[in-house]
């Protein structure tokens, strides 16, 4: 067993400082078989990627993604870049018997993502997309509850993401609006995360059937970006992708669902939420307020029904007690320590991740299914992964 694990880290900016946190942090708090050392950064710009190893203590840095993965101290391959570069990246990383973690969605298509799939499945090494909400103590404590029967039977189900940084029309480009480098907009951005924590949740998707819309078709011309911030250069260029997405679900298991994406909703910041309803019960959940599980329970006694709030801050809430005392709050970037713990672990002790490449693959296959309904006008099945 490996008394380290050395990673290389793909990507810079957003998911790149997201990344780089948990790796610094996680054995701060987290007792680990084998723990990080943060090898390599890759990125394209060698001036900025250089900065950004000394800024977040990487080792060295690259400018080929190729010379990262080849390289013969690197273990693990982490990928935080634009959607249509995962699929070069990963099956280059396999075949030379790195691990992979990689951003979300896993590809731009299905098929590129059963190649993915397949190149670590015939490689032997270990997999796993970063479903980052999965590993929020609240959510994670939700699956806890469904799983002892709390709510019962499932029903329905409404999973909403909704943003508002693309409000205004004057907002720059940049690759998330470009269907060439990040497959869709909304949908596939945001409705991933739906998809997954519905598949985590309920279970797999059926049947679909919905509609997507861009309402703002030209915007101005990339400058800068980074992350969600951008600044305009000259000229104006269309967007290729949506704006939002509004779907209807059947489940397996025979419970009903429904879905909405959207970057244009005033005033929604990062309004990731669900809800829950079951014979006996209703969980809710918003990452606005990440911290707390609402709970509702048909078996109260009638003087006492009502939603309960949980806070997910107790040390025996999952995750949390590696942190602070009950009633200190986490944030956005201990859900990425939390998948990069396990993400640790599972290669340490060589079992399998969750959510791994064929979860990633199948969010891919519900993605186009719903884009086959809308071209078909009909519900259309959700084609299945194995």
């Amino acid at each position: 067993m490996a008394a380290e694990i050395h990673i290389g880290l793909i990507g810079y900016k957003f998911m790149g400082k997201a990344h780089s946190h948990a790796y610094r942090t996680v054995d701060k708090f987290f007792d680990l078989t084998a723990p990080p050392v943060m090898k390599a950064v890759c990125g394209r710009n060698a001036a900025a990627v250089e900065q950004f190893a000394q800024r977040w203590g990487w080792q060295s840095h690259e400018t080929s993604w190729e010379k990262l993965v080849a390289r013969d101290d690197i273990d693990l391959i982490d990928i935080g870049t634009p959607g249509h570069t995962h699929a070069a990246i990963a099956i280059g990383a396999a075949k030379s018997g790195k691990h992979v973690f990689c951003e979300k969605p896993l590809a731009m298509n299905l098929t590129e993502a059963r190649e993915m799939l397949a190149a670590v499945r015939a490689a032997g090494v270990r997999h796993m997309v970063n479903f980052n909400y999965r590993r929020v103590p609240a959510v994670s404590l939700a699956k806890q509850m469904i799983e002892a029967d709390d709510i019962g039977e499932i029903r329905q189900v409404r999973f909403t993401y909704l943003q508002d940084w693309l409000v205004d029309p004057e907002f720059p480009m940049n690759w998330r609006l470009r269907k060439e480098s990040a497959g869709s907009g909304a949908h596939g951005d945001l409705g991933a995360h739906a998809i997954d924590l519905a598949r985590f949740l309920v279970g797999d998707l059926a049947e679909v059937v919905g509609q997507k819309k861009t309402f703002i078709t030209e915007r101005p011309a990339e400058g800068t970006s980074d992350g969600l911030t951008a600044t305009a250069g000259k000229g104006m260029e269309s967007v290729t992708v949506d704006d939002c997405s509004m779907w209807l679900a059947k489940f397996a298991n025979g419970a009903l669902g429904t879905f909405e994406a959207t970057r244009l909703a005033a005033g929604r910041r990062n309004y990731n939420r669900f809800e829950i309803n079951g014979s006996k019960g209703s969980l809710v959940w918003c990452f606005e307020e990440m911290n707390f599980l609402d709970f509702y329970s048909t078996e109260d006694p009638s003087t006492a029904q009502g939603f309960r709030r949980i806070m997910a801050t107790e040390g025996d809430h999952p995750y949390a007690g590696n942190w602070w005392p009950p009633g200190h709050a986490l944030g956005y970037e201990h859900g990425f320590v939390h998948a990069v713990y396990d993400l640790l672990e599972d290669i340490s002790h060589d079992r399998n991740c969750q959510p791994d490449f064929r979860d990633g693959a199948q969010c891919v296959a519900v993605l186009e299914a719903v884009d086959a309904s809308i071209e078909s006008g009909g519900w259309a099945e959700v084609e299945r992964v194995e």
